[in-house]
C-alpha cells in the first residue's frame, strides 16, 4: 500500500534485548530457513508466475474445471496466480460467513490483474461446542492438521501468493504454520469479524455459576448462552480466536483495521475486495514483493508477544506462538515471554479480564489506538514489514468508506473508554496479563489479568485427579466445600491426552471462590483462552505422561502458587519426593478410543512439551543445527 511515514522511538531497552537474544538464539535455524525460502523466491522473479514451470498435462488438470476465460489466463504466464485456502464451515458461527468469500475473492483478484482459485479447505472445530467432550482432546492436534492441510492446498505449484481465511484458536496458528512451509508465497489472511454483542458477559457468566449450583435449569442456561452466541461472527469474548486476531494484525498479516469490523456490513466487503487486490500487489510479479517468511521475524514475534501480553490475551498463545516462530526457523522461548510480562503494562480490559467485549474495544478505538499508544512508547518495533507495506505505523490508520470506496484515515493514539483501553501511561496494570511460574513441580503458565489481587498467592492442602470429570463429579458432591485447596489435574498433556482444555472446571471454582473459598488449579493441561477468574498454574511442563513431578504429587500435600512472584512450589522436602514413584497413568491406546481419537495415536507418541509449542514438527532449518 505504501511505507509508513512515522518515525517510532528507539525500542524499550527489554523488547531490544529480547529481539535480540532471540535473533543470536536462532541465528543457525533462522539462517537455513532463509535462504531456502530465498532461492525459491528468487526463482520465482526470474521465472513468472508459479504454473509457468509445470508439464502440460499437469497444468490442464490445474485448469481442467475453470470457466473458460479462467482457463485462458491460467494457460497464459502473465497472470500471478492466488490460493485461497479456508476454513469455512456453517457450524462455526466465526467462520460461517467464509461461505461467501470464494467468489468476492476471485473477482477482486481478477480485477486486480490475478487468477484465484479456491485450493484447499482446512478443518476447523469448535471448542465451545467440544468443551468438557472427548471432541475436545482432538483439539490442540487439529492444528497440525490444519498445517499440513494447508501445505497439500499449496503443494500444486500453481499458486504465487495465498489468501488465508480462519479466526478461530488452533486455526490460525495452523494456517500460518502451513504457510511458513511455502514461506517464499506472500500470505495474506483475511478475518471474517465478530458478530453483534449479545448478552452482557456479566450475566452470562451469572448464569453458568447458577447453572454449576442447580438453581437455574437446562433451559434457562441454555437461553442464556443463545443470546450470547447469536449470529454469524466470532464470538465477542477475549479468548482465544479474537488473540489470534489481535495477533495476526500486529504482525503485519491482516490489512490494517481489518480484525473487528463485523460480518455483513459494507466495510466487511469492502476490506475482503481490498485483500484480494492486495494479495495480487504482493506476489513476486506485482510491485511489492512480500512473502510470508520476511514478515514473521523476530521482530515480528516480540511485537505479537507484546500484544498478547498488553491485551491480557490467551494463554494459549503461549504455545502457538512457539509453534509458529519454530516453523519460521526462530526459537521463542516462554524465558521470552517472561521477560516480557515485567515491562508490557496491561491496557485491555475485555471479558473474562473485565465486562466489555471486542465490540466495546474497536468503539475505544481498538487496534489502532492500541498500536500506536505501544509503538510511541517504544514497546513494538516499527520497522517491520507487513501485507500493507513496510513499517508498523501503517496500522495506526483504519479503514473507512468514502464514495463507496475504501480508504485508510490515522485514528488518534488515546482510546475513548478508559473502562476498556488505556494508554501505557495509566494502565490498568504495570505488567503484562501473564506471567511465567516455575519451581519443583516445573515450568506453568499463569493469567494474572482476570485474578484479583488477593487471590494471585495461594498455600493449600492438593486435591488431586487424574481427570476433569472427577472434580466435576466431587463438586457435585460437596466433597469440594468449605474448605481451601489447590486441585491438581494431570495426564493432560498433549502426550497423555491431547491436552484438552479444562474451561468447564472455571464455574464450579468460581463458586467456591465467591463463598469465600481459597481455591487455585495446577495442571499439565490447558484452560481456555475465556478463562481466568480462577488462580491457575497450566500447561506444567515436563507433563505427567512424562515423567514430571505433577505425577509425585499426593493427597493432602501443601503447595503455594504465587502467581505474582513467579513461583509453584510442592512443599515436600526433596528426600521425600525421590523416595515417591508416579501414581495414576495416561490411557493407553486400547482405551483412548471414540470420536476419532484413535486415529491420533501417533501424534501422542510425536507430541512436543507444551513449552515447545506441543507440536509434532521440528523446527524449520534445524538440519543446521547438526
Amino acid at each position: 500500500m505504501s511505507e509508513s511515514a512515522h518515525t517510532a522511538p528507539a525500542a524499550h531497552r527489554t523488547v531490544q534485548e529480547v529481539t535480540e537474544r532471540l535473533a543470536e538464539r536462532s541465528a543457525r535455524s533462522r539462517g537455513a530457513y532463509l535462504r531456502r525460502v530465498r532461492a525459491a523466491a528468487d526463482e520465482a522473479r526470474e521465472r513468472g508466475p508459479a504454473r509457468t514451470s509445470l508439464g502440460c498435462a499437469n497444468l490442464a488438470h490445474g485448469f481442467a474445471a475453470c470457466s473458460p476465460a479462467d482457463k485462458l489466463a491460467l494457460r497464459g504466464g502473465e497472470r500471478p496466480g492466488v490460493a485461497i485456502v479456508s476454513s469455512y464451515n456453517d457450524m462455526l458461527s466465526a467462520h460461517q460467513p467464509y461461505e461467501t468469500y470464494p467468489a468476492v475473492l476471485k473477482e477482486a483478484v481478477r480485477a486486480a490483474g490475478g487468477i484465484a482459485q479456491f485450493a484447499g479447505g482446512v478443518p476447523a472445530m469448535c471448542d465451545g461446542v467440544t468443551q468438557g467432550r472427548p471432541g475436545m482432546e482432538l483439539s490442540l492436534y487439529s492444528r497440525e492438521v490444519i498445517a499440513m492441510a494447508t501445505a497439500i492446498a499449496l503443494s500444486h505449484d500453481m499458486f504465487d501468493a495465498s489468501l488465508m481465511l480462519g479466526v478461530c484458536d488452533k486455526i490460525v496458528p495452523g494456517l500460518l504454520i502451513g504457510a511458513l512451509h511455502f514461506g517464499h508465497l506472500p500470505a495474506l489472511f483475511v478475518p471474517a469479524g465478530p458478530m453483534p454483542s449479545g448478552l452482557p458477559n456479566k450475566v452470562k457468566a451469572r448464569a453458568r455459576q447458577a447453572f454449576a449450583e442447580g438453581k437455574i435449569g437446562r433451559g434457562e442456561m441454555l437461553d442464556a448462552e443463545a443470546k450470547s452466541y447469536h449470529s454469524p461472527g466470532t464470538c465477542t469474548f477475549y479468548g482465544t480466536a479474537n488473540s489470534n486476531q489481535v495477533l495476526m494484525e500486529v504482525m503485519g498479516l491482516h490489512l490494517p483495521g481489518a480484525t473487528f469490523v463485523n460480518p455483513g456490513t459494507e466495510l466487511r466487503d469492502a476490506l475482503t475486495r481490498a485483500a484480494g487486490a492486495r494479495a495480487v500487489q504482493i506476489t513476486a510479479h506485482g510491485t511489492e514483493h512480500t512473502p510470508v517468511a520476511e514478515v514473521v521475524d523476530e521482530k515480528a514475534l516480540v511485537n505479537a508477544a507484546v500484544a498478547l501480553l498488553a491485551t491480557g490475551g490467551s494463554t494459549n498463545h503461549t504455545m502457538h506462538l512457539v509453534a509458529i516462530a519454530a516453523a519460521a526457523g526462530i526459537e521463542l522461548l516462554w524465558d521470552d515471554f517472561a521477560a516480557l510480562s515485567r515491562v508490557v503494562p496491561l491496557l485491555t480490559r475485555m471479558y473474562p479480564n473485565g465486562q466489555a467485549d471486542v465490540n466495546h474495544f474497536q468503539a475505544a478505538g481498538g487496534m489502532q489506538a492500541l498500536i500506536g499508544d505501544l509503538l510511541d512508547n517504544g514497546l513494538l518495533h516499527e520497522d517491520v514489514l507487513t501485507v500493507a507495506g513496510r513499517g508498523l505505523g501503517l496500522y495506526r490508520s483504519a479503514p473507512a468508506l468514502k464514495d463507496g470506496e475504501i480508504v485508510w484515515e490515522e485514528r488518534p493514539t488515546r482510546g475513548t473508554d478508559p473502562d476498556v483501553l488505556r494508554p501505557v501511561a495509566e494502565p490498568f496494570s504495570a505488567d503484562g496479563g501473564i506471567h511465567m511460574v516455575s519451581g519443583n513441580l516445573g515450568r506453568a503458565v499463569s493469567k494474572v489479568s482476570a485474578v484479583k489481587p488477593e487471590h494471585l498467592v495461594i498455600e493449600a492442602p492438593a486435591k488431586v485427579f487424574d481427570d476433569q470429570a472427577e472434580l466435576m463429579a466431587a463438586f457435585q458432591a460437596g466433597e469440594l466445600d468449605g474448605q481451601d485447596f489447590v486441585a491438581v489435574i494431570r495426564y493432560q498433556g498433549p502426550s497423555a491426552n491431547g491436552m484438552p482444555e479444562l474451561h468447564k472446571l472455571t464455574p464450579p471454582l468460581a463458586v467456591l471462590l465467591d463463598r469465600g473459598q481459597r481455591v487455585a488449579m495446577v495442571t499439565d493441561g490447558r484452560m481456555s483462552g475465556a478463562s481466568g477468574k480462577v488462580p491457575a498454574a497450566i500447561h506444567l511442563s515436563p507433563e505427567a505422561a512424562d515423567g514430571g513431578p505433577i505425577a509425585l504429587v499426593r493427597e493432602g500435600d501443601p503447595i503455594r502458587l504465587d502467581s505474582a512472584a513467579g513461583t509453584l512450589d510442592l512443599l515436600v522436602p526433596a528426600e521425600e519426593l525421590a523416595a515417591r514413584t508416579p501414581q495414576g497413568r495416561p490411557l493407553r491406546d486400547d482405551e483412548w478410543v471414540g470420536t476419532g481419537r484413535e486415529l491420533f495415536a501417533a501424534f501422542r507418541r510425536a507430541a512436543g512439551p507444551a513449552d515447545r509449542g506441543a507440536g509434532i514438527f521440528a523446527m524449520s532449518g534445524a538440519e543446521a543445527q547438526a
